[in-house]
């Protein structure tokens, strides 16, 4: 079922939801892209969770006029937002990626809102990381491999003839350095990031450290799930575990899509864990 849901300020977040059972707000990363790319892979709790996504505002089908307010709070606001349209005072939350960045803050400023915290794929909660993520992404994307796919689907007349898959490929070529085999960047659904509403908010964050702010949260709650070729360091966020007393899973093999890298072991371990008596 999707539906649009209006904000204080008059924005129109698309909401998307499938599934029945305990609710689950899934936020999706960017900053500025939109949930598509979280299915089908996130179907898989549908059988047993209520599972609400939606396109943050700025991206997606959220998209705003300019000179609306595309901050931090804004997003925090949103977040309470969607609860609140599905009159559910309480959920659980899984965030992925810069998804897991708002979820955490969320949580640690909202407490009793948030029943079970999972954070997939996670940016950690300071900007400290983009260097080494930038030049890690750079070299996966000069790769042999990348290289030779990008010159073969440039001669495969895919563009004149399919022109849709031609984007797709693209597309997946373009988020290789992601995965730890690149090779699975092809399975992983399209999506685009809304360039203006992700610079406002990097612009916003680039200094900021919100580390400090997370020792409220109740690590007893709160998962942890990142790949071991993760190119955002995953050393960064078991730190953060470690601080809070959150419990930490390492995927093996994985980098930073691991709901389809490892599939079968990152859901078991959310399903166990969102499945778990609050």
């Amino acid at each position: 079922m999707s539906r649009t849901i209006a904000t204080r300020d008059g924005v129109s977040l698309f909401v998307h939801e499938i599934g029945t059972g305990a609710p689950v707000l899934v936020l999706h990363g960017g900053p500025a892209a939109h949930h598509d790319y979280l299915l089908p892979g996130f179907a898989r709790l549908a059988d047993r969770f209520r599972l609400i996504f939606y396109d943050q505002r700025g991206g997606g089908r959220s998209r705003v006029e300019p000179g609306v307010d595309l901050s931090l709070a804004a997003h925090l606001g949103d977040v309470a937002a969607v609860l609140d349209a599905h009159d559910l005072p309480r959920a659980h939350l899984c965030g992925y990626s810069f998804g897991g960045f708002l979820a955490m803050l969320f949580a640690a400023r909202n407490p009793a809102r948030v029943d079970r915290l999972a954070l997939a794929s996670s940016a950690p909660p300071h900007q400290g990381y983009r260097a080494a993520l930038d030049r890690a992404l750079a070299v996966a994307q000069s790769s042999d491999w990348v290289a030779a796919e990008r010159d073969a689907l440039e001669r495969s007349g895919l563009r004149e003839t399919l022109p849709e898959e031609y984007r797709r490929r693209r597309f997946a070529l373009s988020v290789a350095g992601y995965f730890g085999d690149p090779r699975l960047a092809y399975a992983l659904t399209p999506f685009r990031v809304q360039a203006r509403a992700a610079e406002v908010l990097r612009a916003e964050l680039a200094d900021r450290d919100f580390t400090s702010e997370l020792d409220g949260l109740d690590g007893g709650r709160v998962l942890f799930l990142h790949g071991d070729r993760d190119p955002i360091d995953a050393s960064l966020l078991e730190a953060v575990a470690r601080r809070i007393g959150a419990r930490f899973e390492g995927l093996a093999g994985a980098g930073h899509v691991p709901y389809v890298e490892a599939p079968d072991r990152f859901f078991s371990i959310l399903r166990e864990f969102l499945g778990a008596r609050p």
